[in-house]
């Protein structure tokens, strides 16, 4: 902790030795080794240890400096509850012989990366399946383990994990969407901070963002009362990667908020609006850097910068684009950054949030 009280501070065990020898008679043997500093030696340590405990008993009792266990705690006594992962849905093109039946609970999956030590990620399809006249038949599936590594890339699905007669490829043609991990220790105290600092009454507005943040999936939310007049309020949303949200999101938020809106309220709930970014630059590479591995570091560092602004900025920054740029190692300057074909601002819509598109290097 950044603040302990005076009793707390300078608890070294040595100090605290030093102290207790100090106490004892001037003419008495106080030497490493001695009968009486054998003897302080042992409480000289727990009197450490009790003030390490004491200040972790601090830290876990405030907000701000707490985790864990001691966070849900926290977050219950405002009735904020933490966020449990949620698994990744979408749906999966299976082809084959005409009238092959896919049984629900048929597992599907990645390929392993041995590249990057990375398991191969599973679907279950959720209910039968028959392979019609067209030799295709497209199965709704579930990750089989929650968490946002279902949220796999288009035609990332590949794999059957039991060899089905009649079936001879399959493939995802959209991404899977909708998994989150569980929510983390960072993102729970923005929520019960942001719920003690904007307090929320009688369906203001501070009180809509909560109810829509508590829906697990939910990354971020804005909100725009009398949107449609008055007692109309539209709720945009971002999921937990800070893309907008799918549809099964939407309905369910919209049903938990009706769940607890006031009456009268009309409320409409939306996916934000994606504003798609390409990313354009010619770079100066010091040696022994590739293209390609300066414009993959690029694109993750920018990918984090758009989910840290959404719904806070109003335009994506070409001068934090470049500065984000010169940040990347093996970069030594870049010239003529381009966002979306023009070296100004990108503007965002109240809806839109940032999504990278492409992203353009040149030396």
């Amino acid at each position: 902790m950044t603040a302990l009280p005076d009793y707390l501070q300078d608890q070294t065990e040595e100090a605290i030795m030093d102290r207790m020898l100090a106490r004892l008679p001037a003419d008495v043997d106080k030497s490493e080794g001695s009968f009486f500093w054998d003897a302080l030696a042992p409480i000289a340590y727990e009197l450490f240890n009790s003030a390490v405990w004491a200040q972790e008993v601090l830290r876990r009792g405030f907000a701000s400096t707490t985790f864990g266990a001691y966070l849900d705690l926290r977050g219950e006594e405002h009735g904020i509850a933490r966020r449990e992962a949620q698994k990744a849905t979408g749906s999966v093109k299976i082809t084959g012989a005409e009238g092959t039946v896919i049984p629900a609970g048929t597992l599907l999956a990645t390929e392993a990366d041995s590249a990057t030590n990375s398991a191969s990620v599973e679907f279950a399809t959720d209910a039968d399946m028959a392979i019609g006249p067209s030799g295709t038949a497209l199965v709704a599936v579930t990750a089989a383990e929650a968490g946002a590594r279902g949220n796999v890339a288009a035609l990332a699905v590949k794999l059957t994990m039991i060899a089905i007669a009649g079936v001879t490829a399959v493939s995802n043609e959209a991404a899977m969407s909708g998994g989150s991990d569980i929510e983390s220790d960072e993102e729970l105290l923005v929520r019960l901070l942001a719920k003690i600092r904007q307090p929320a009454t009688s369906g203001n507005a501070a009180q809509y963002r909560q109810w829509a943040l508590e829906v697990p999936g939910v990354g971020d939310a804005r909100v725009f009362p009398l949107w449609d007049g008055p007692g109309t309020v539209k709720l945009v949303l971002a999921d937990a990667q800070r893309l907008p949200a799918n549809s099964a999101l939407v309905e369910e938020t919209r049903d938990y908020v009706e769940s607890v809106r006031p009456i009268g309220a009309t409320v409409t709930v939306a996916p934000a609006a994606a504003k798609t970014v390409n990313v354009a630059a010619t770079v100066s590479l010091a040696a022994g850097y590739s293209l390609q591995e300066v414009k993959d570091s690029y694109e993750a560092l920018v990918a984090d910068y758009f989910r840290e602004t959404v719904f806070k900025n109003s335009y994506v920054s070409n001068a934090k684009l470049g500065t984000l740029l010169l940040g990347v190692p093996g970069v030594l300057d870049y010239s003529e950054l381009t966002v979306n074909g023009a070296a100004t601002n990108a503007p965002l819509a109240d809806e839109e949030i940032p999504v990278l598109g492409s992203v353009e290097l040149g030396v």
